[in-house]
């Protein structure tokens, strides 16, 4: 990190650099990737009023830019990475927030004792991993009581196409169950968007329906995932920008744009979770 001190914002902005699978797939703010950031930036702001002064652990957090904005908020913020040159790399850039640290670790299991966090963040991750339960499992056994765990992830009936940085995705039903053979103490929240965040997915919708249609052998749903990261990538970045030029309002999108509701949930683009401890 530069020796002077810079804003989360800013910091992020100056390290393009990527470290792991799951943070190819996270998306930069710039003009293209504006309506996808700014989707992923509404669950940090979701989760300031749980995590305000309190101690608190952010599972998959890849570059960090979430955990440095959350790190505002939080007495104490511990991120976790599986990837130690991430960690590494994290730890250099924020050194500066006395707040913040980082640790590596493969998940599950959490590297933590019982009890040692108020909150446990994890956003867009568990779609990313194999052991989602035992995941779930680990992070009410690492809060405290009445403490918190904020999941979100992509609602797979929004899905149009298969991504390859995600090992599964989940219905509300699905999710709905997993949850509830762990704890009784949870809701589920669907994320929404206003007609600007609609209309721009829509244009999004045309655009990956006229790629899958050279796909006549469905190749992309049975090739191993690690054939197919970089032509998705490749993909994805000319749709985005193709679609900044269509959709010339989504570069005004903000989070403002996005809300969350309890109902028609199989419509939302993604699942939130809150759970706690029986």
């Amino acid at each position: 990190m530069p020796k002077e001190a810079r804003k989360p914002e800013t910091q992020i902005n100056n390290y393009r650099s990527i470290f792991t699978m799951s943070s190819h797939e996270r998306a930069h703010h710039d003009d293209a990737n504006n309506v996808t950031y700014q989707r992923c930036q509404f669950a940090y702001e979701f989760a300031k009023p749980f995590i305000t002064g309190k101690e608190v652990l952010d599972v998959g957090c890849g570059m960090a830019y979430g955990t440095a904005l959350m790190a505002q908020s939080a007495k104490k913020i511990t991120g976790i990475d599986y990837d130690q040159q991430t960690v590494t790399g994290n730890s250099q850039r924020y050194a500066s927030i006395p707040n913040l640290s980082f640790r590596q670790g493969a998940v599950p299991p959490l590297p933590f004792a019982d009890q040692s966090f108020d909150v446990v963040t994890a956003f867009q991750f568990i779609e990313h991993i194999e052991h989602r339960k035992e995941f779930i499992k680990e992070a009410l056994r690492v809060l405290k009581p009445g403490g918190s765990l904020l999941v979100t992830t992509p609602n797979v009936k929004k899905s149009l196409a298969r991504n390859p940085f995600h090992v599964h995705e989940y219905t509300f039903d699905e999710m709905k169950k997993e949850v509830e053979s762990l704890t009784p103490k949870f809701q589920l929240k669907g994320l929404n968007g206003n007609d600007r965040v609609n209309t721009y997915y829509e244009e999004n919708g045309k655009f990956v329906r006229m790629i899958l249609k050279w796909d006549v052998l469905k190749l992309h749903r049975i090739l191993p995932a690690a054939i197919l990261t970089k032509p998705y990538n490749w993909v994805t970045s000319l749709m985005r920008n193709k679609l900044k030029e269509k959709v010339s309002q989504s570069m005004d999108i903000t989070t403002k744009d996005f809300h969350l509701q309890d109902d028609n949930l199989d419509a939302m683009w993604d699942i939130y979770l809150v759970a706690g401890k029986q």
